[in-house]
């Protein structure tokens, strides 16, 4: 099959969920209680702790593109915990290295994520990760190696350093293409969550709803979504 006679040039992956299986609420579980007992030698209050990253994950979903994620993150956490925090974000950026690999336990592992990559990659499709850049480029670096692939597998990989938008902004979207170069039309997004993957539909994207870990919060009509594991996602793009 030549390159015009494909149906994708490029396909973007979502990583939580998707490459890398999980329940949601139990990795968001383990994740605040790891950071908190590795904070509170430095004074952080548990409850206090989540609540300032949760104020930071608001802004972020809130960004309009003029600042960096990073920036309005670390903006909204001193506005609610102080701006002693901005002392400390060494020792945040220490615990993404160090301490978040604890929170491994509570994510699976599915071989035919990594194995679907790259075999989409091997013929000749271009591949970007379009996770939600919520996360420091470390701790997105480690979830990609817990699912068993290496960054340098991913033409671009979205964090919270490198992005303006969060999912489910259409924006989003429009910013991976726009970074790739890539045209919409022949492109698939493939992701777990209807409400944020879905939604890259309006860019002109296709999209594939991998059902493995599906997350439909608002219980919407998912049956015009081709969806399946990865065996079907591998049928839909012809590899």
């Amino acid at each position: 099959m030549g390159r015009d006679d494909r149906r994708f040039d490029t396909v973007l992956f979502d990583l939580d969920g998707t490459l890398l299986p999980m329940d949601q609420d139990e990795f968001v579980h383990a994740y605040f209680r790891t950071l908190a007992t590795t904070m509170a030698s430095l004074g952080y209050e548990p409850r206090e702790l989540v609540d300032c990253v949760w104020a930071g994950t608001k802004a972020m979903a809130r960004n309009d593109g003029g600042r960096s994620n990073a920036e309005v993150f670390w903006e909204a956490f001193a506005d609610v915990c102080g701006p002693r925090v901005l002392d400390d974000v060494g020792a945040f950026d220490s615990f993404y290295a160090n301490e978040f690999a604890q929170v491994r336990s509570s994510c699976g592992y599915n071989p035919q994520a990594a194995a679907s990559v790259r075999a989409i990659k091997a013929s000749g499709m271009r591949v970007a990760l379009a996770t939600n850049p919520i996360f420091p480029a470390t701790a997105t670096e480690a979830r990609v190696r817990w699912a068993g692939l290496e960054p340098d597998d991913f033409e671009l990989v979205t964090t919270y350093e490198n992005s303006g938008y969060c999912k489910p902004n259409v924006r989003y979207f429009d910013d991976v293409a726009r970074r790739l170069g890539c045209v919409p039309e022949r492109t698939l997004m493939v992701g777990n969550d209807v409400a944020e993957d879905m939604v890259a539909e309006q860019t002109g994207m296709r999209v594939f709803l991998l059902t493995d870990c599906l997350i439909n919060r608002e219980d919407a009509d998912i049956s015009d979504y081709p969806q399946g594991s990865f065996a079907e996602l591998m049928g839909f793009v012809g590899v």
